[in-house]
Order: structure tokens, then C-alpha cells, then sequence
């Protein structure tokens, strides 16, 4: 972690805690492909700003083209925070995240540019924007054990039954995911959903939610997994995987990381069948991103390629 955040950290670990609406905070959020890294890019360059990433998986070092990272020209372009902070083999929580974005914004208006929160992580997004109070409850190793001992059927159905809210919302091919919400909820012996109280905002948010057409989503994601594939995607996972990166580990690093690691497993005939089976999983996810983003009436959304009119909407936030 670069020294200037570590310091942040610190002198921010009391401030964060208190309310400092006098920070304004421009979320870009969105749906997988919808454009939000180019739209953060396009409105930090306009508004002398840095942007924490708010991505569950860009944090990990070796995750780039799955995860479609800046590039180091483009962070050059633009300071980014949040990427890189975490070896694969860890598992980086919701609650760090919460802890060193807030740190990170701070800092950036500290120094008198503008914070920009971009990504698609709804949790990720939810913990800074609404300060959520996450549960305390530390893992407990026999139960997780015992639970990752039983299919994921079987733990997707406790979980509808413990805490329905939950099991809507959730990775549902995310066995870690699921894991620690039953974890949460057989721990406490309250729903998980329920824990995640939302306290007193630290900023003044503007949110903007990046959205297209259905059919015009569906084909730049399919677009998107061609170009990654052409990029190397492939070798990216077997580089993981000879850094001794268990393929247990890759089930929960994303659908990218999932779908080519079952490949290598030979669980598909064919790269054919894995990417189009792949590409189908991510229009699902993206279906659930959106029910998840669509519940909050506060993000104003704009057309993916309406650049103008995001600019301006930050304009007159940052005037008001």
C-alpha cells in the first residue's frame, strides 16, 4: 500500500467514524460493460479528480484482464486508489474496503481534488456511500469448514430460508459469498441482510448509474469476453494457477476466472462451448447487478455514451 494512504489510514481510522458531509462524492456505477472506468476517466480528467476503485476484484494484483484493470497509461492519466492492494491468495472483505476508501477519498479532498468512487461492486459501493455498520462477527473456521463441506444447492437453500433478502442478491455462484452470509446468519442467529445497518453518511453523494438498452448491454459484454479472450485471458488463468493458485480459489474470483479454470479442469468440450456458456453467466450477473442498483431511487441514470450530460449533472453537484 503506497505510504501516503497508510498514513491516511491513520489519521483518518477516528475521522471516518464522525459525519463530514462538507466532502462531495461522485459515484459512477453500473452493470459489467456498461462503460463506467471510461466515464470515471472522462469526468476525473474534466474535474481534476482521482478515482478509488469500488471493484471486489480489481483489488487482487494478477487479476487484469479478467477484471478489465486501467491500464498503467491510464492510471497515469488519472490517479486510481484501491487497485492492487491484496495478494490473490487473501480474501479481502467488504469491511477493508469500506476502511481504506474512505481513507483514500478523504485524502484526495484533503489535497483538493475531487474523490471519484467508480465500479460495480454494489456492496462495495453501498459500504462507502451509506457507511454501512458491518457486522463484527469474525470467521469462524469449524463452521465454514462444515459448510464448505456441502453443496452449494444445499447452502443456497438455507440461505433462502435464514435470510431471503440475501439469497436474491447474492453471488449465487460464489461459494465464498454464500459461505459467509450463512456464517453471519447461524453465528448471530439473525439474517445477514439485517446486520448491514446504514448509519450516518460521511459524504454528500451524487450517484450516477450508467445504463443501455438490453440487447445493446448483452452484445458489448459479449464483446467484451471476445476481447479478452484475444488478450490473453487464458494465459492469465494458467499463470494463477502456476503460482499455485488452487482452482477452489478461482471459483471465487469471478465468472471469468470460474468458467476458463472448469475449462482447464476439462469440464467443457470445447473453448467454444466455455465462452458462450460464460457469456451467458455474465448477461445473468447483470441482470442481478441491476435489480440490485435499480432498488436505489437516488442514482441518476444516464445513457452510457451521454458523457455531456454526466458532466454536467457533476457540475451543478459540485457547485450546489
Amino acid at each position: 500500500m503506497p505510504r501516503r494512504l497508510s498514513r491516511a489510514l491513520t489519521r483518518y481510522d477516528t475521522a471516518a467514524l464522525m459525519k463530514d458531509t462538507t466532502i462531495k462524492l461522485v459515484v459512477v456505477l453500473g452493470p459489467t460493460a456498461s462503460g463506467k472506468s471510461s466515464l470515471g476517466m472522462a469526468l476525473a480528467l474534466r474535474f481534476h479528480g482521482e478515482i478509488v476503485s469500488a471493484d471486489s476484484r480489481q483489488v487482487y494484483r494478477g487479476l487484469d484482464i479478467g477484471t478489465a484493470k486501467v491500464t498503467a497509461e491510464e492510471q497515469a492519466l488519472v490517479p486510481h486508489h484501491l487497485l492492487d492492494v491484496a495478494g490473490v491468495e487473501e480474501t479481502y472483505t467488504v469491511s477493508q474496503f469500506q476502511r481504506q476508501a474512505i481513507a483514500a477519498i478523504n485524502d484526495i479532498a484533503a489535497r483538493g481534488h475531487q474523490p471519484f468512487l467508480v465500479g460495480g461492486s454494489p456492496h462495495y459501493i453501498q459500504a462507502v456511500v451509506d457507511n454501512l455498520d458491518i457486522p463484527a462477527i469474525p470467521p469462524q473456521p469449524a463452521l465454514r469448514a462444515e459448510l464448505e463441506a456441502r453443496p452449494l444447492a444445499e447452502l443456497l437453500a438455507q440461505l433462502e430460508e435464514l435470510d431471503p433478502q440475501s439469497a436474491t442478491v447474492i453471488d449465487r455462484n460464489n461459494p465464498r459469498r454464500v459461505i459467509r452470509a450463512l456464517e453471519v446468519c447461524l453465528t448471530s442467529g439473525k439474517p445477514f441482510s439485517g446486520q448491514r445497518r446504514v448509519a450516518a453518511p460521511l459524504h454528500t453523494s451524487l450517484l450516477l448509474g450508467m445504463q443501455w438498452p438490453r440487447a445493446e448491454l448483452y452484445r458489448r459484454i459479449d464483446q467484451r469476453v471476445d476481447e479478452r479472450m484475444r488478450q490473453g485471458m487464458v494465459q492469465e488463468v494458467r499463470n494463477l494457477l502456476d503460482r499455485g493458485v488452487s482452482h477452489e480459489r478461482l471459483e471465487a474470483l469471478g465468472l471469468e476466472y470460474r468458467f476458463i479454470g472448469r475449462w482447464l479442469r476439462g469440464e467443457f468440450p470445447n473453448e467454444q462451448v466455455m465462452v458462450e456458456r460464460l457469456k451467458y453467466a455474465i448477461h445473468d450477473f447483470t441482470r442481478r447487478q441491476l435489480t440490485w442498483f435499480r432498488k436505489d431511487t437516488r442514482i441518476v441514470w444516464i445513457e452510457g455514451n451521454d458523457v455531456e450530460r454526466a458532466e454536467k449533472l457533476v457540475e451543478g453537484f459540485l457547485e450546489s
